[in-house]
């Protein structure tokens, strides 16, 4: 009778579902120390390290009944943070959700705040507070052209753009001229 070798530190692992369970639990917790994720960028982690999609949904799943994974919190927060701090509009918002792998519905929920008024009122600081550090020639088109695209590559649409460019700028001109 043949005897097999003893199983190597990472086959007993493999070979033991609760600690392969409870391998991937610690990653996700490491994971949320560092910073809020969503689920599908845990699920995503878990994958991209070999767990199995039986093992990644079951870890998933305590951590969301725990309440430590909330796709819902987790979209108000980013809105919040990223209007706030780098001044995003709505399509660059919904669009940043998404590479997160939040769901439509509470991309949608988390926008929903964010009505038209707000959305151009912080449009408008953007612009004058570049607009302050430009220096005002002749010719606006240059300027113009720049801050709408500005705007452009923080999601605001572009005729709410040009119309706070033109309005700030007229009023720059004037406050510069008193």
């Amino acid at each position: 009778m043949t005897s097999c070798p003893p199983l190597s530190t990472s086959e007993q692992v493999e070979a033991d579902p609760a600690k392969r369970e409870e391998q991937a639990k610690s990653l996700c917790l490491r994971l949320l120390t560092a910073r809020a994720r969503t689920r599908a960028e845990l699920a995503g982690q878990l994958a991209k390290r070999g767990y199995s999609g039986e093992v990644s949904d079951r870890v998933l799943g305590r951590l969301a009944v725990a309440g430590l994974i909330d796709d819902a919190d987790f979209a108000e927060q980013w809105v919040r943070s990223r209007r706030e701090h780098a001044g995003k509009g709505r399509k660059a918002l919904a669009a940043e959700l998404r590479t997160k792998g939040v769901d439509e519905d509470v991309i949608a929920g988390a926008l929903e705040g964010i009505d038209a008024g707000a959305e151009r009122d912080r449009a408008e600081q953007l612009v004058q507070a570049k607009l302050r550090r430009e220096t005002l020639g002749d010719d606006d088109v240059k300027i113009t052209r720049r801050l709408v695209a500005m705007l452009a590559r923080r999601g605001y649409g572009s005729s709410m753009s040009y119309d706070v460019v033109s309005t700030e700028l007229a009023a720059e001109r004037e406050r510069r001229r008193v």
